[in-house]
């Protein structure tokens, strides 16, 4: 027995040290390259806002030329299986040391605890999954304001279903996706906690890409949510994120992107409207 035992002491100490050995080398060594289309801020833009936020350097790697490795062929690679790891089924995709880690909060998931930018402690960390997850279940609901018939198809060949969406959208889905975070900050004072996380970056983002897309109806619905807005600002106010916001670094929002703007979908919502 006491041969046994000293057997599997030795063996869980060469697994300790191995996963040791690795996390270091995971940590200390790989750098983090970034993979998302180069043009747009997207899904990808949450996964820059929290290297930014924490002046942690990374690699967007579609951004660099073609000669250099980047562009969309370096996203196609990992998508066609040529690259080891997971196969992604689309971008953003993480690549650090030996893994390959795809969707935006997946990948928040994974970096948070390493960037600083989530408690230690496990129920902080379920929160901040979940409370991602529900601002990435609006972000797609925002895209299909502009899609929603079929992400194949141009926003002419659906105009007319967006102009009968938009409406539902910006008097239902709208109100309800804002005054559930607008009630969590009046009842917790926070998000996640008190100190800044990436849910909160994530959802500086997502007021900025609501206020490009639908303008007048951000303008007329803002005064509902104060606790948000007020949010919005100290994220833009921090001084790395207000850096990069300046900086070439930061893509414009466009057309091609999630946000878009389309004036004839922004119908400012009923003033009746409560949350």
């Amino acid at each position: 027995m006491d041969r046994v035992r000293a057997g599997r002491m030795r063996k869980r100490a060469f697994d300790d040290a191995r996963v040791a050995a690795y996390g270091q080398r995971m940590t200390t060594q790989a750098p983090y390259e970034l993979y998302y289309w180069p043009t747009i801020q997207g899904r990808g833009e949450p996964i820059r806002l929290a290297f930014e936020e924490t002046g942690t350097p990374y690699v967007d790697v579609a951004r660099k030329p073609e000669g250099e490795g980047g562009g969309t062929a370096a996203i196609m690679q990992f998508i066609k299986g040529d690259q080891p790891g997971l196969i992604p089924l689309a971008p953003p995709f993480l690549r650090h040391g030996e893994l390959v880690i795809a969707q935006t909060a997946n990948i928040l998931q994974y970096l948070a605890p390493r960037l600083g930018l989530v408690p230690e402690d496990e129920a902080s960390r379920v929160r901040a999954n979940q409370l991602m997850l529900t601002i990435m279940d609006m972000i797609v609901e925002t895209h299909d304001v502009h899609h929603p018939i079929g992400t194949s198809l141009y926003y002419d060949d659906q105009k007319d279903a967006a102009m009968r969406v938009a409406p539902l959208f910006l008097r239902e889905r709208l109100p309800k996706f804002l005054g559930y975070f607008e009630r969590l900050l009046s009842r917790d004072g926070h998000l996640v906690s008190p100190a800044l996380s990436y849910v909160d970056l994530a959802a500086f983002q997502l007021i900025e890409g609501l206020r490009y897309a639908f303008p007048k109806s951000m303008f007329a619905f803002e005064p509902r949510v104060p606790l948000l807005s007020a949010l919005h600002t100290h994220v833009a106010g921090r001084p790395r994120i207000a850096a990069y916001l300046a900086s070439p670094r930061r893509v414009r929002f466009n057309e091609r992107g999630i946000f878009r703007n389309y004036p004839e979908l922004d119908v400012a919502p009923d003033p009746d409207v409560r949350f």
